[in-house]
């Protein structure tokens, strides 16, 4: 059977600790497909965010296995999680993450040049160009807006050319228009790329354009 883009297995994850401690994720077992779109689904609180950064290597399991295309994230030290992440994984945030005093064209080639790639800005100029932003490699965040800072998010998520894309309510901090607009570019982009793509939100017309959708209640996949 060909290896899975993203399997959990029975995964259970706490946050918090001692009285505060708090029972996230319960006894999760799902498998998503190399190139399948899959939206994450449920009322807040229900899990769904957890679940992603369990998936990118940002939460940690306390009982079960998460594999990424066959490799098993609870066996790597931090080091070599961020190794990972950084080669496979592309992460798309609601609140953009750019970093305010870098321009646009060093918030995507910098985490490029961490990683080791030889033509960092070059590469990073591509990205910027492809979704949209060759006139703007200058500026900074704060001259952006919204959705012109969520396209940069996306092309530093897509620079390293990650087999799975994981973005978290990528619309949720902008209007309607240019949300569909970024969506729009990130499924377009994703299919050219052959990426797997796993997203969170509350939009229904949002993961209605997956192939798949999964419902979290109270910790539990539901549907």
């Amino acid at each position: 059977m060909k290896e899975a883009a993203v399997s959990f297995d029975t995964v259970d994850l706490w946050l918090g600790r001692g009285a505060s401690r708090i029972h996230i994720l319960k006894q999760i077992s799902l498998r998503i497909e190399p190139g399948e779109t899959v939206a994450l689904l449920g009322p807040s609180g229900s899990g769904k965010s957890t679940l992603l950064m369990a998936m990118a290597g940002l939460e940690r399991a306390d009982s079960g296995s998460i594999k990424i295309e066959g490799v098993a994230l609870g066996t790597m030290n931090e080091d070599g999680l961020a190794r990972f992440r950084g080669q496979r994984i592309g992460i798309v945030f609601q609140s953009f993450h750019l970093i305010p005093t870098m321009t646009a064209l060093e918030n995507v080639a910098v985490p490029l040049e961490l990683s080791g790639e030889a033509d960092a800005f070059a590469r990073a100029a591509a990205e910027l160009t492809a979704v949209g932003l060759k006139e703007r490699l200058k500026h900074y965040p704060a001259e952006l807006s919204g959705g012109e800072q969520q396209r940069v998010a996306l092309a530093r998520a897509l620079a390293p050319n990650p087999s799975l894309l994981i973005a978290d309510e990528p619309t949720g901090n902008l209007d309607e228009e240019t949300g569909r607009s970024v969506v729009d570019l990130m499924f377009a982009l994703r299919r050219e790329r052959g990426a797997t793509l796993v997203l969170v939100t509350h939009d229904i017309g949002l993961a209605q354009k997956c192939d798949r959708t999964i419902k979290l209640r109270s910790g539990r996949i539901e549907a």
